[in-house]
């Protein structure tokens, strides 16, 4: 038994595949709103230069249009586009059911910084606005 918790302890994940799921939103239609994910991508491409954005079903207009704000907005570019069928039981005994898989990874676009910059100071300057509309 010490042979096998030192092996499991010893156990080094080699998958790249493993390394790339820091970087992955797991998107859903009824638990956050649609900004939430967009300003979620974008903290994650400051961190990783690219984001990957998943989605079952339903979730994947939220999916794609999240990508389409993105490269609208001049901050990100498509790198690879995946799309599944995964099996899913909704009971313990039941059949499985197929559902669609789509997942969408994005590059930090090269202004990608710029605008973030420049959305930053205009985020500034209307608060500042505000304060002092709210002071007079």
């Amino acid at each position: 038994m010490e042979g096998l918790t030192e092996g499991v302890n010893n156990l080094q994940i080699t998958d790249s595949s493993y390394n790339n799921k820091k970087n992955r939103i797991q998107v859903s239609n009824t638990k956050k709103p649609l900004f939430f994910y967009v300003n979620l991508a974008k903290r994650y491409m400051e961190q990783n230069n690219e984001v990957e954005l998943s989605a079952l079903g339903m979730a994947i207009a939220t999916v794609v249009t999240i990508a389409e704000i993105l490269k609208n907005n001049g901050l990100a570019f498509e790198k690879k586009i995946t799309t599944s069928t995964i099996d899913m039981r909704e009971d313990a005994g039941g059949r499985p059911i197929q559902k669609a898989k789509i997942e969408i990874l994005l590059g930090k676009s090269e202004k990608f910084d710029e605008i973030m910059a420049a959305d930053a100071a205009a985020a500034a300057v209307a608060a500042e606005e505000a304060l002092e509309y709210e002071q007079s």
